[in-house]
């Protein structure tokens, strides 16, 4: 049975040990325990894992991904199962941040006050994307690790409280990198594309590529994609172009993770080593 578990929590990498008295059997996880952070864990092939009440998708290797919200307080309990029934656990709460507040001016009107018909149509666009983000594929290419969509300066930070014109408008669950429209977009890591539309009212071009387990990449205010529903990218391929569409001021690229639909911060997940 399993006898001990050893946590290092307070790490970037978190090492769970379980051992039982037939084999060694080891539960690795990296991350960071913190609000917007990601988790990737690798296990024993056979064994099941579950999160509170949330029994976890486990890859035959034995991968399995979950991550925290932005402002995520709840208390979680962390069980291994092995296949003899035998079980494991541990119990953590992400840690809490503190958050940048920024305020965005020269927002137009039209976007600061949209028209019934827009919020009609920003309503029927959260909905796509709300059934792209809900793919369980199995697919592991979160457990190979993350890299930058592009190599620029970082102009917005997850969970920066956006004021527009003043006015406290909403939460940034991104991160905005420097780009001129026609600069190209990577993958950060590989995935299969599972939604374009490049005119979104408020994102505009947005590209969404599923990495596998509920993990994905969200890409906004695209000019272009090289890329359509049902392609297959690896890690760096270019898929799209920097632009200024939806509601920006600017060319940038707004890049977003998701565990479904929970928000990860993209720093963190950057940050999140691959498990060897």
């Amino acid at each position: 049975m399993f006898r001990r578990i050893t946590p290092y929590c307070c790490c970037v990498l978190a090492l769970l040990t379980l051992v039982s008295s037939a084999s060694h059997a080891e539960i690795k996880l990296s991350g960071n325990f913190t609000q917007g952070g990601l988790i990737i864990g690798k296990t024993e092939p056979g064994n099941s894992v579950q999160l509170n009440e949330r029994i976890l998708k486990v890859s035959r290797n034995g991968d399995f991904v979950f991550g925290f919200s932005w402002n995520d307080t709840t208390t979680y309990t962390l069980t291994v199962t092995d296949e003899t029934g035998n079980n494991e656990q541990k119990t953590f709460t992400p840690k809490a941040r503190q958050y940048k507040q920024s305020n965005i001016k020269g927002i137009a009107k039209k976007i600061m006050n949209p028209a019934p018909a827009d919020v009609e149509r920003s309503a029927l666009d959260r909905k796509l994307t709300v059934q792209a983000r809900a793919n369980d594929s199995d697919f592991t290419h979160f457990a190979e690790g993350f890299s930058a969509p592009r190599n620029s300066k970082i102009t917005g930070v997850f969970g920066s409280q956006r004021l527009f014109n003043g006015v406290l408008k909403s939460t940034h669950f991104g991160l905005d990198y420097r780009g001129n429209i026609g600069a190209p977009v990577k993958a950060p890591a590989s995935g299969t594309v599972v939604l374009w539309v490049p005119d979104m009212f408020y994102s505009g071009g947005t590209l969404i590529i599923d990495h596998g387990h509920g993990i994905n990449s969200t890409f906004l205010h695209l000019s272009d994609s090289y890329v359509k529903v049902g392609d297959v990218v690896q890690k760096n391929d270019v898929i799209a172009e920097v632009g200024a569409s939806g509601r920006v001021t600017g060319p940038h690229l707004d890049w977003r993770v998701n565990w479904f639909n929970v928000r990860l911060d993209p720093q963190l997940v950057l940050a999140t080593l691959p498990i060897k």
